[in-house]
């Protein structure tokens, strides 16, 4: 039976003015709140991500459940917070800057760019933030992006999002940082390495954690990826990562940071990138 076509993503408009990076001082960026995920799913079937041919974008250029990363590199670079606001209060997440023709496409999570029906505004991208502090600038959104999935009913299955930064003192995204590769309709239960910004106790989002194994299929209701992490709120869209190098902090991003069973507390959970993922990120890539 042939594959279904992935449907067409929603996008959102966004200012992506000055006056947005502005707003972001150290202070409001520390104040704000990480944006939960939903802990845990209302029960019943999801919908399947849409099956496809592989498809992998190169990068430019023993289990651990969570612990600072020491390593440099360029995750250190790509990887980074979100800010934003939701329903007019200061929220935050995490996520990351990939491969691209048009070098500044930032992969995050659905619930990271429209959550509770409410798109997101004031939207900026802190990459290698660190306490308050906006190394390689602070990079305003264009637009913001989902899955049709996640824009209709925000099923878990498809909590992908993307944002499209504008250029920032002349210059593109990954021009500045590097970017990760990415890639589609990849093989399951491959090693791979999380990254993200928790905010919540027992850690603070002033810098960058990881967990690392060997992602699993979640069992329960999603079909998810799943990896043993302790990784909390302010995480979501932060990049899992695969064929990764340690020494150089490259490799390709194949999901992110989605949610956890509250039932099931130690384990995180992230999206298959299928199709539909791959449409989001193309249309991104054009944009």
């Amino acid at each position: 039976m042939p594959a279904q076509a992935a449907q067409r993503g929603a996008v959102h408009e966004l200012s992506g003015t000055v006056a947005d990076a502005d707003f972001w001082t150290p202070e409001n960026m520390r104040a704000a709140t990480p944006l939960d995920g939903p802990l845990q799913t209302a029960g019943g079937a999801l919908d399947q991500p849409t099956a496809g041919s592989p498809s992998l974008v190169p990068p430019v250029g023993p289990s651990n459940p969570g612990s600072s990363w020491t390593g440099g590199g360029k995750v250190s670079r790509t990887s980074g917070r979100v800010f934003f606001l939701f329903h007019g209060a200061r929220a935050s997440c995490s996520a990351n800057a990939v491969t691209s023709d048009n070098r500044s496409v930032v992969m995050t999570a659905g619930h990271c760019v429209k959550y509770q029906g409410s798109w997101h505004t004031d939207w900026v991208f802190v990459p290698g933030y660190r306490n308050g502090n906006a190394p390689y600038g602070k990079w305003t959104a264009k637009e913001t992006l989902t899955t049709p999935q996640w824009e209709a009913s925000e099923d878990l299955t498809y909590d992908v999002g993307a944002a499209v930064v504008n250029p920032l003192g002349g210059r593109r995204l990954t021009d500045v940082v590097g970017a990760q590769g990415i890639a589609f309709n990849q093989a399951r239960l491959q090693r791979t390495y999380s990254f993200g910004y928790p905010a919540e106790s027992p850690f603070d989002g002033t810098k960058l954690i990881y967990c690392s194994g060997t992602a699993l299929v979640d069992p329960v209701i999603s079909k998810d990826n799943v990896l043993r992490c302790d990784m909390t709120g302010g995480s979501s869209g932060g990049p899992w990562l695969v064929n990764f190098d340690p020494e150089s902090g490259t490799g390709v991003q194949n999901s992110v940071n989605s949610f956890g069973y509250g039932f099931l507390p130690g384990y995180l959970l992230g999206p298959y990138f299928g199709s539909d993922a791959q449409a989001l990120y193309q249309r991104a890539a054009a944009s």
